[in-house]
């Protein structure tokens, strides 16, 4: 497997140190597990979107869903086994751990479990003081800079 070297984009770049981490994250996915359990992303509205996971054969009690910072871990493990006498085996049980990137300010609202589906609900929410607002241009007195400025050139014409 080829490595690449991304130590020139931290030197040119502020506020992305994620960006190169998320490439090297996703050049060393495992293909033999990445089609485990398969899922879908939707996405619902401008700042909501929903993670569905098939995992038939696995209750409430075999998935465990952990979110910390911008990751959210998805793992399942059947605890009880029967043991039955099968002469087709074709529904899935094996052990799986999933891992999904998530961007800033995304948290999980959620999670259900219904007709073999696992169904995670993600929203954005931009804290108040990181959306964008609008910044009134005054007509108040001068200010300091054009005080400074009118100041010397009156120093200049005084001589």
């Amino acid at each position: 497997m080829t490595t690449y070297d991304f130590t020139p984009l931290f030197r040119s770049s502020i506020g992305f140190d994620r960006l190169p981490l998320l490439l090297n994250h996703a050049l060393q996915l495992d293909e033999s597990t990445a089609s485990y359990p398969p899922y879908n992303i939707d996405k619902c509205s401008e700042d909501e979107y929903r993670i569905v996971m098939a995992v038939a054969g696995f209750g409430k009690n075999d998935i465990e869903i952990v979110s910390e910072q911008n990751k959210l871990t998805v793992r399942g493990e059947i605890k009880e086994r029967e043991e039955k006498n099968y002469l087709h085996r074709g529904i899935a049980a094996r052990s799986f751990q999933r891992q999904f990137d998530l961007a800033d300010f995304v948290k999980v609202r959620g999670a259900d479990l219904k007709d073999g589906l696992l169904v995670i609900s993600l929203m954005r929410e931009i804290p108040e003081e990181m959306k964008p607002r609008r910044i009134d241009i005054g007509t108040g007195p001068a200010s300091q800079l054009e005080q400074k400025a009118g100041g010397k050139k009156a120093e200049k014409t005084e001589r």
